[in-house]
């Protein structure tokens, strides 16, 4: 997995079984991950003097038609071939959970590691500023790829959750004494700026400022330059989210969340927020232009489910 190059592990030998189960027990179709589980006549009866561990590891086989038999739960995460072969993409202890998902740390790894130039690969999941949990990728590469240009790469592969927030360029990783990736050595990433394809080019206006004070609060940046795209930084929707809320808080202008989608840039959401601090709200304009006529509660009650939609939890008052 820490290579990102893929391992095939072979065939089950004569005799023996191999299953790649999902976390419900259930056999993935080829090219799922899942977690490696083997049975056969090669099986071991479990662990000497651990009867506890022994229950952990050595489950039940549901899928033999002999009574009692077992199969052994490996932690490792490995998926079918199309050839047939089992590649192994990782340890079950790989598995992190971000935003409800539960996510193969070796998948990305994988991935990462048919990009062009990268010779070595790992995803650790760490926490932003704010404790969320974001993903990290760390590459031996010897010529660094923009962020930009992984995540494109990954984006056409992998659903949005699972793309990493920053990415980490060394020589090599680091290793341990006998040879293995050192995760707890990765360098924590820059927090100043991810690198980007566009160079940084500081807010002008009062808006852009506060806008880019606010991505820089929830994606735990220094600095944010008014063309980088929010997504590009490690924007996601849940903190598209955030940024809308604190936009609608500090500004007081109705600001869809589509509109960080389709004005992705420090400039253009600016541009957005201050061309609809210039539109009067249409309940305001209805207030004005009725506010000289006398109004009775009924008049006031219809006026008011007049501004709701038909939906709305109040509309049966």
């Amino acid at each position: 997995g820490a290579s990102g190059r893929v391992v095939p592990i072979g065939r089950p030998s004569a005799n023996n079984q191999a299953y790649v189960l999902d976390a419900h027990g259930q056999p993935t179709p080829c090219g799922v991950p899942g977690e490696l589980h083997l049975a056969g006549i090669g099986l071991a009866r479990g662990y000497l003097g651990r009867a506890e561990l022994t229950a952990e590891k050595f489950v039940p086989n549901p899928f033999s038609p002999e009574p009692g038999a077992r199969m052994y739960k490996t932690g490792d995460v490995a998926r079918w071939m199309h050839d047939g072969q089992l590649e192994f993409l990782g340890r079950v202890d790989q598995q992190v959970k971000i935003r409800g998902f539960r996510i193969e740390l070796g998948e990305i790894e994988t991935l990462l590691g048919e990009y062009p130039g990268v010779r070595q690969a790992a995803v650790l999941a760490t926490e932003d500023a704010h404790g969320q949990p974001r993903l990290v990728a760390y590459l031996g590469i010897d010529q660094a790829p923009t962020l930009e240009a992984i995540r494109e790469f990954l984006r056409e592969r992998l659903p949005e959750y699972m793309l990493p927030a920053a990415v980490v360029s060394l020589e090599e990783l680091p290793r341990t004494s006998i040879g293995k990736l050192d995760r707890r050595a990765l360098p924590l990433p820059d927090t100043s700026r991810p690198e980007l394809r566009q160079t940084y080019v500081a807010p002008v206006t009062e808006t852009e400022r506060q806008v880019a004070q606010i991505w820089a609060e929830v994606l735990g940046l220094e600095r944010v330059g008014i063309h980088d795209n929010f997504f590009d930084l490690g924007g996601d929707s849940l903190l598209a989210t955030q940024v809308v809320s604190r936009i609608r808080q500090r500004f007081e202008v109705e600001l869809a969340l589509r509109q960080l989608f389709e004005e992705p840039t420090v400039a253009r959401l600016a541009a957005a927020i201050e061309h609809s601090a210039t539109q009067p709200s249409p309940m305001i304009e209805r207030a004005d232009r009725d506010a000289e006529l006398p109004l009775s509660f009924s008049q006031e009650r219809l006026w008011f489910l007049d501004q709701l939609e038909p939906n709305n939890a109040f509309y049966n008052l």
